[in-house]
């Protein structure tokens, strides 16, 4: 639904511009506007229409050339507004075409509105799901924190959900010094059960081990989008296993330059990637980046990373959130 606000001199002088404008409506509000300059009183109210009407409203006719001036050139100080804030000018370019010389373009916040909504209807959500066995790898570039965010995912799961479930770890991560002190930290903490694996034999050994586990979680090293030796490494351990699917966990900082999200994604996607965890959310309040990359790539987005405590800074992923820091940043 796109939410459309229209002023007039009264409630009924409104309501009747909504009717004959747009037809079918839902009103969300009205209220009186005093104007203090010539202390005139006017109605302002909001209404909601669907996306196929508002798609459907009719272009400009040939007399109106001077309108659809001012009106395209309403498309232009939208698009820059958006990209202003990093999102991409060639998604804004195609959402936006359609309206050229129409008449929806008389109004540069419905223009806002419709952007916000194909934003929030393309970006797509995981639901968390626990019918059966869940083994879940977590892989990304050096640095965003998944070792962190494997901790908390193992708290949530342990001890944080309406059923507790049994948790088991295991890292492959013998690449980074530390790693695995810092993972065997958390899991003594939690008193959940740690295994390492350093070998793709040792690998396939822990299957049988890990068996009677509820839900799996496995750290691996973080490496460079560039680093084709140990992205190929990571094929062979998605490999070992054929009886059970291996869900592929991306992790990104929310702080990526979107550039470099492209590179991110576009190296590790030959893993079938199954959803993307956006940790440090907490540390940018400039969202379009990582908004035009999940515009660009709609990969389900599973949980997002909110601080360094474990395990409360963690998060289901929530469309609206992502949003609502986006337009706080629009509107800034």
């Amino acid at each position: 639904m796109i939410n459309v606000t229209i002023v007039a001199a009264t409630p009924q002088d409104a309501y009747m511009v909504a009717n004959d404008k747009y037809g079918e409506f839902e009103l969300l509000s009205a209220k009186q506007i005093h104007n203090k300059e010539d202390n005139s009183i006017s109605c302002e109210i909001t209404i909601s229409i669907s996306k196929e009407k508002f798609l459907q409203l009719p272009t400009l006719g040939d007399n109106d050339n001077r309108l659809g001036q001012i009106e395209d050139n309403n498309i232009e100080i939208v698009k820059r507004l958006f990209e202003s804030k990093g999102i991409s000018r060639e998604w804004l370019d195609e959402i936006l075409e359609p309206f050229v010389g129409s008449t929806v373009a008389e109004n540069q916040k419905i223009l806002v509105s419709y952007l916000l909504e194909e934003m929030d209807e393309t970006i797509v959500i995981k639901k968390e799901s626990f019918d059966k066995q869940k083994i879940m790898m977590f892989v990304g570039p050096t640095g965003v924190g998944k070792t962190t965010t494997v901790a908390k995912l193992a708290a949530r799961y342990a001890y944080m959900m309406e059923r507790p479930h049994r948790v088991a770890l295991i890292s492959l991560d013998s690449y980074k010094v530390g790693a695995i002190e810092q993972l065997s930290h958390f899991a003594d903490i939690m008193k959940i059960k740690l295994f390492t694996a350093n070998s793709i034999d040792e690998f396939k050994e822990l299957f049988d081990r890990v068996g009677s586990y509820d839900i799996v979680l496995i750290d691996t090293a973080g490496m460079s989008p560039f680093d084709t030796e140990k992205l190929l490494k990571m094929v062979e351990y998605l490999s070992t296993n054929t009886t059970t699917k291996i869900e592929v966990n991306l992790v990104v900082s929310a702080t990526v330059k979107y550039e470099d999200a492209k590179d991110i994604y576009e190296t590790f996607s030959f893993l079938n990637l199954d959803s993307l965890i956006l940790s440090k959310l907490d540390e940018t309040r400039h969202l379009g980046s990582i908004l035009s990359y999940l515009l660009l790539y709609p990969i389900p987005l599973s949980y997002f990373s909110i601080g360094q405590e474990v395990p409360d800074d963690l998060m289901v992923a929530n469309k609206e959130y992502l949003l609502q820091k986006f337009i706080g940043d629009l509107n800034g």
